[in-house]
């Protein structure tokens, strides 16, 4: 939606420079199949910069990519793959991917299935050792994490272009779960950041609501 703009760019690096790991879902994966989800690839310019950062935290050179699956459908030729990603997914799916997956990735289970419990992902991220995580999606798995009330902040780049739909399948930020009227998860505004006509929101939630009269005036 940005038209690649320099400055949202530059702050999914700085997002990325910032975390420990970057969590996916196997959609965004295949939807992206050039991508590395690494600071200096969404902003090469930048890189010695988000490099320079992350070794002042104490960080690993990149933060760790996590590709959450429930089925298995990963391309195993995919760059991200083949640079080595921690994959998560269900206990009947993880031995076919151990087995067509590349080597240096690593495969963890984290549930019976048929679908994965966002809880027991991120204590297997946990158990890690990483405790900054930052999700890029998709809607699905974002969708997830805030049923769970399992995300802490939303960044939302508000892009002045406009784009309608018809019979085209355009997923919103979230998919598959459907909140009003009957649950809210509130936010609220922590800071906002412009830059042209762009707009960097930051969001943090707070408890859900399920009381209607606390969602209708």
């Amino acid at each position: 939606m940005s038209g690649r703009e320099p400055a949202d760019r530059f702050t999914m690096g700085l997002l990325r420079a910032c975390a420990d790991a970057v969590v996916i879902g196997a959609g965004t994966l295949r939807a992206s199949p050039r991508h590395h989800w690494t600071p200096q690839h969404v902003h090469p310019s930048a890189a010695s910069d988000f490099a320079e950062l992350r070794r002042r935290r104490g960080r690993a050179a990149d933060p760790e990519l996590v590709v959450v699956t429930a089925r298995g459908a990963l391309p195993a030729d995919h760059p991200a793959l083949q640079a080595g990603a921690l994959v998560i997914t269900t206990d009947t799916v993880a031995a076919h991917l151990r087995s067509s997956l590349p080597a240096n990735c690593t495969i963890l289970a984290a549930g019976q299935g048929p679908a994965l419990s966002m809880r027991e992902v991120l204590d297997a991220v946990h158990n890690r050792g990483h405790r900054v995580l930052l999700t890029e999606g998709g809607p699905y798995l974002v969708g997830q994490f805030i049923a769970g009330g399992l995300l802490d902040e939303l960044f939302l780049t508000t892009a002045p272009v406009l784009a309608g739909r018809t019979d085209a399948t355009r997923p919103g930020l979230i998919a598959g779960q459907e909140f009003l009227p009957g649950l809210r998860h509130p936010a609220s505004l922590a800071s906002v950041r412009r830059h042209a006509s762009y707009l960097f929101l930051r969001y943090q939630f707070h408890r859900s609501i399920t009381d209607a009269s606390d969602i209708l005036p």
